[in-house]
C-alpha cells in the first residue's frame, strides 16, 4: 500500500514573462502556448504525488476569463485535489500579473486528469490524497462529480452508472 500525500506536497507554482512570439496578433497571448504551461504546471503536480511519470488522459473546459497581454507575467498555481486509483485531478488556476501597473487577474481555470504510469509505461496505483484546508476538502468532495461528468462525457461511463450526478439526467 503505498503512503497517502498531503495536497500540498504537490502544489507546483510557475511563472512565465509573455513575450513577442507567445502572442497572436493582438498582442495577447495565444491561447496554445498557455495550456501548453499550464500542463506542464499540472504534470509536474501530478508526478510530485505519485512519484512516476504521468501523462495528460483529460483537460476539462477551459474558459479564457482576462485577456493576458505582452509584457504580463502570468502565474500559475497547480495542485492535486483528489487521487483515484491510478489517476489524479489537478487544478490549475492563472494570473495574469501587469508589474508596471500592479494589477492581478484572474485569467484561467481548469482541472487536468493524469494518469501515472510506471517505467514500462503501464497504468500504476497513485497514492491516496489528504486534503487538509477547506478550499482543499471542497474540492476533494466534488471531484467525484467532476470525473463522473467527463467519463460520462466520453462514453465511458452511462449517466444510469454516474451515482454521484444521476440526478441532472433524470
Amino acid at each position: 500500500m503505498l503512503k497517502a500525500k498531503k495536497a500540498k506536497e504537490s502544489l507546483v507554482v510557475m511563472s512565465e514573462l509573455v513575450l513577442p512570439n507567445d502572442t497572436n496578433m493582438l498582442h495577447n497571448l495565444m491561447g496554445g502556448r498557455l495550456l501548453h504551461w499550464m500542463d506542464i504546471a499540472a504534470g509536474i503536480s501530478a508526478q510530485r504525488h505519485c512519484n512516476n511519470i504521468a501523462v495528460t488522459a483529460s483537460v476539462d473546459n477551459v474558459s479564457f476569463r482576462n485577456p493576458v497581454k505582452l509584457g504580463d507575467v502570468i502565474t500559475i498555481q497547480a495542485k492535486v485535489t483528489r487521487s483515484f486509483n491510478t489517476s489524479m485531478e489537478v487544478r490549475i488556476t492563472v494570473y495574469a500579473e501587469n508589474i508596471p501597473s500592479g494589477s492581478k487577474v484572474k485569467s484561467n481555470e481548469a482541472f487536468y486528469t493524469f494518469v501515472a504510469l510506471n517505467e514500462n509505461g503501464v497504468k500504476t496505483e497513485v497514492p491516496e490524497l489528504i486534503p487538509e484546508t477547506a478550499e482543499e476538502i471542497a474540492l476533494f468532495n466534488t471531484a467525484m462529480q467532476r470525473r463522473e461528468l467527463r467519463l460520462v462525457l466520453a462514453g465511458k461511463l452511462k449517466p444510469s452508472e454516474a451515482s454521484s450526478i444521476k440526478s441532472i439526467f433524470n
